[in-house]
């Protein structure tokens, strides 16, 4: 599994979503590429807490959190919270 499968993944599963996935460290011999990082930014995170946007994540993922995918760092934002805090950092 590389970024642009978890970008696709992501997107395909949340309304409206912009998902950027990278690598964030050197791939261990044990999991290889399995660790990454995501920001996701989509409008269907309103009203809903921290836990239940990173769950919609992980719901998109399906089960290639078990399988594929060994770590997820990520961070989810509205569009409005976005361009608020994370769009000039």
């Amino acid at each position: 599994m590389n970024p642009a499968e978890v970008e696709r993944l992501i997107e395909a599963g949340i309304e409206d979503a912009e998902a950027t996935v990278t690598t964030p460290r050197d791939p261990d011999q044990e999991h290889e590429d399995a660790h990454f990082a995501a920001v996701v930014v989509s409008p269907a995170f309103e009203g809903k807490s921290l836990v239940q946007q990173h769950q919609l994540v992980y719901d998109a993922l399906d089960g290639h959190m078990t399988t594929d995918i060994h770590a997820l760092e990520m961070k989810t934002y509205t569009p409005e919270e976005y361009a608020e805090h994370a769009g000039g950092a």
